[in-house]
């Protein structure tokens, strides 16, 4: 994960350590309500809505417990207002960039996920690709049937490509930025540099500054990644401090992805 400063800069800092929206057995009319709030919030890109815009037949449904999370979130990414949102006006590509934002909390790692998602949509129309990230593994791995799914891309994970990171910056213009306000929407954002195979730079959403330690930084530069090691589940748990690597720019990823197999950490990332 990032340092608290470079989620000040990036603009994702209302994200940081926060948790995750889940419905709980025995909830309160307050806890239906953040569950709703944050699934259009999330669903929608952070547009605004209006009152009578809003589901309310899936919201009643949730409410008697008719539906889970997951098929409310389902309602919402199958309704004609995200058709006429993201779909509708939208090229194809940018359509599934906004999709995996949406429903999985990331960016596309490579071009092979986008031409999945071409050719599903081809092949078996608009509702098929819309449950193909609700109902995949993924899905039910990180979120469940109870939790709003949230922008996983900005956190190192177990199983998650580190180029995550940067592509997720592609797709995200701060916290009070809507995906529909953004002056690029006509346009995919992410073709470039998947067909390239390339990790784009990391860019804060307002000013333009690069986060050090990420694409397009200085290939004879050390980087100091810090870790904490986290006790097996068959040893005693021990308070243990941080460690600390010295690696270049082309280590940075592979390094990474060793630590995250290892079950460590990650604190922060700095030049050294």
């Amino acid at each position: 994960m990032t340092s608290s400063t470079a989620a000040r800069q990036l603009g994702f800092e209302p994200f940081a350590g926060a948790s995750p929206i889940e419905l709980r057995p025995n909830w309160m009319e307050e806890d239906i309500q953040a569950v709703i709030y944050t699934a259009y919030r999330q669903v929608f890109g952070n547009e605004h809505l209006m009152q009578n815009e809003r589901l309310t037949n899936a919201e009643s449904l949730l409410r008697q417990g008719n539906i889970s999370v997951q098929d409310f979130v389902r309602a919402l990414a199958q309704s004609e207002l995200y058709r006429c949102k993201f779909f509708y006006s939208t090229p194809q590509v940018r359509f599934i960039e906004l999709n995996f934002k949406h429903l999985l909390g990331r960016a596309p790692y490579d071009e092979s996920e986008i031409s999945y998602h071409v050719d599903l949509y081809t092949q078996a129309g608009y509702e098929a690709e819309i449950n193909s990230y609700i109902d995949s593994f993924e899905y039910q791995e990180n979120f469940g049937d109870a939790i709003v799914p949230y922008y996983r891309g900005f956190e190192t994970q177990r199983g998650q490509k580190t180029v995550g990171f940067n592509r997720m910056f592609q797709l995200y213009r701060g916290y009070a930025n809507s995906d529909r306000s953004q002056g690029k929407n006509k346009t995919a954002w992410l073709t470039q540099d998947l067909a390239r195979n390339l990790a784009n730079p990391v860019q804060t959403p307002h000013f333009g500054r690069g986060l050090a330690g990420t694409a397009g930084g200085d290939r004879g530069q050390l980087y100091r990644v810090r870790v904490q090691q986290v006790g097996s589940n068959r040893t005693p748990q021990i308070r243990r401090s941080p460690g600390e690597y010295l690696v270049t720019y082309e280590q940075l990823t592979p390094t990474l992805q060793r630590l995250n197999q290892r079950g460590s950490r990650v604190i922060s990332i700095s030049p050294a």
